[in-house]
């Protein structure tokens, strides 16, 4: 019994591990690689930052070959969101969206991207369904297991916000109490601040912002943890949110997740990045970015057939 269940499934796990290293554009001599032990030596890895621009783009494979397939999930402005165009047809948009097709056109790939909510950003990354993921990602320990990291991007802070009560919830000590309910998106950096600044609280996961925004609005939370500019991007909307106080936290920052082992792909997003900013490409997707997230939005995802949910 219990000796080959065990070893049954170090035999499924082995096998699925073998195939995860072509999901994911791993390129077809990995295989080679691993069979006589960790590779022989260095020279079998390649020194991507030494390579030409053309050189790095050869040598990039990806999910799905000439795409770059971007995860994201936009109920997240200025990141992502829907804007709506003239028309009223929701337009997908936000600086991580701009940043997804510079990104793409430096690297000479067509970009696809995939819509799901923030923790299916997380999992399409840990079953190496997608290249890459882009929702204003912090990179942290728990995530770093699951994907690689590209430099940061964007530095932003995180808040506490309220509706009205802006004198009753102005501190942590405030809203930590049982009978307070505070909002965080389910999976986020958020998630883990409200559960170490205000454990004894009522701590309410939504998949959405903008869910969190709505409960905060109907006066159905109290208060809710943020990131900055994406609460203040939603103040534009509603002035009667309130960002209350800064929640301090260390690992300030966006940066791109990777899917893990691509390294040629991550040496050509870093590229890509450091052109972005250099050439003033970025400032301006967060301008830009900034400017639509004022406007008219659809909050939420799309259907099956890329049309508005009701």
């Amino acid at each position: 019994g219990e000796m080959k269940m065990k070893k049954f499934l170090a035999l499924i796990l082995t096998l699925a591990m073998a195939l995860s290293v072509t999901a994911c554009g791993g390129s077809d001599d990995t295989a080679d690689d691993t069979a006589d032990g960790e590779g022989s030596g260095t020279e079998e890895t390649a020194d991507y930052a030494s390579m030409t621009d053309d050189e790095l783009k050869a040598a990039i494979t990806t999910v799905e070959g000439g795409k770059l397939t971007v995860a994201t999930s936009p109920d997240f402005a200025p990141y992502e969101f829907y804007a709506l165009d003239e028309n009223k047809e929701p337009q997908l948009a936000g600086f991580d969206m701009d940043l997804a097709q510079y990104i793409a056109d430096y690297l000479g790939l067509e970009l696809e991207v995939v819509t799901v909510d923030f923790d299916g950003v997380i999992s399409e990354l840990q079953t190496k369904s997608v290249d890459l993921g882009m929702a204003g990602l912090s990179p942290d320990e728990k995530r770093m297991g699951i994907m690689d990291f590209s430099d940061l991007y964007y530095m932003g802070g995180q808040s506490l916000n309220v509706k009205d009560n802006a004198e009753k919830y102005n501190s942590f000590e405030a809203i930590n109490k049982p009978d307070v309910s505070v909002g965080a998106q389910v999976g986020s950096i958020q998630m883990d601040l409200a559960n170490e600044n205000s454990p004894e609280a009522d701590i309410v996961g939504l998949p959405k912002v903008t869910d969190i925004i709505s409960e905060l609005l109907t006066g159905k939370m109290d208060a809710a943890y943020i990131e900055t500019d994406v609460a203040k991007s939603y103040q534009k909307n509603y002035p009667e949110l309130t960002l209350v106080m800064d929640v301090p936290y260390d690992a300030e920052g966006s940066a791109i997740g990777v899917c893990k082992g691509n390294e040629a792909l991550l040496a050509g997003v870093n590229e890509a990045i450091a052109a972005a900013k250099e050439d003033g490409s970025l400032e301006k997707f967060i301008a830009d970015a900034g400017e639509l997230a004022a406007g008219e939005k659809y909050e939420g995802l799309l259907d099956a057939e890329g049309n508005v949910q009701n």
